[in-house]
């Protein structure tokens, strides 16, 4: 029987490795200006931490001039990032100290960096305790989860939110503002529980918000 009593010790171990100054081996410049910020880590980590990380660095030329190996992370917040990093040293994470924007912020980040064992446990978390707030906000997770294929578990909420209650989405306060593909792909939905004449007044109501010149009323 495994003894797993050492894990937390072990892990704030790591997350000490990752705070010291003296012993970093490469730097990441995380962000886009004017928010960029560059972190310090340590290679050997990164790369058996993270399978993006690692076919970054597989790439990456070795120097042997004493200068640090520098990668850039442009699509991921500074904020979110040091969260990852102490997920990818000492394998903690606590969502309850988070708003669910950025619960949503960090499983992008897990996604775009291949953490696998971190991905379905976010999408969980979403599912079971947010599912009012994933209502709320159905067209950009919509999007969001269609655009990854790493979130099939919020493809499957938004699959199944989009057939038993149409009416909820057509109605949200942002819904047009979806884009035309998300659209389509919505009114296509095999189950949709709604007649074509509804389905044609939403997309027409879309179009007329996409050029203000149209008019509402089709005579």
């Amino acid at each position: 029987m495994a003894d797993n009593k050492f894990l937390p010790n072990l892990s704030q171990n790591l997350l000490e490795i990752l705070n010291d100054e003296e012993y970093y081996d490469i730097t990441i410049e995380v962000g886009i200006d004017p928010h960029v910020k560059i972190f310090r880590a340590h290679m050997v980590i990164l790369n058996y931490r993270s399978p993006y990380l690692k076919r970054i660095l597989s790439t990456n030329e070795r120097r042997n001039d004493g200068t640090l190996t520098h990668i850039k992370l442009p699509n991921i917040l500074p904020e979110t990032f040091q969260v990852m990093l102490r997920y990818i040293y000492g394998g903690r994470l606590s969502l309850a100290e988070h708003d669910t924007s950025d619960v949503i912020k960090i499983l992008i980040a897990a996604s775009e960096l291949n953490l696998y064992e971190l991905i379905p446990h976010l999408q969980s978390f979403l599912i079971v305790n947010k599912t009012s707030w994933l209502e709320q906000n159905f067209c950009s997770i919509y999007q969001t989860s269609f655009e990854n294929n790493s979130l099939s578990k919020l493809q499957n909420f938004c699959t199944e939110l989009i057939s038993n209650h149409p009416e909820k989405i057509f109605n949200l306060p942002d819904f047009t503002s979806i884009s035309e593909k998300a659209l389509i792909s919505l009114i296509q939905h095999d189950n949709l529980r709604m007649s074509e004449v509804q389905v044609w007044e939403y997309v027409l109501k879309w179009g007329i918000a996409q050029n203000s010149e149209l008019s509402s009323d089709p005579s």
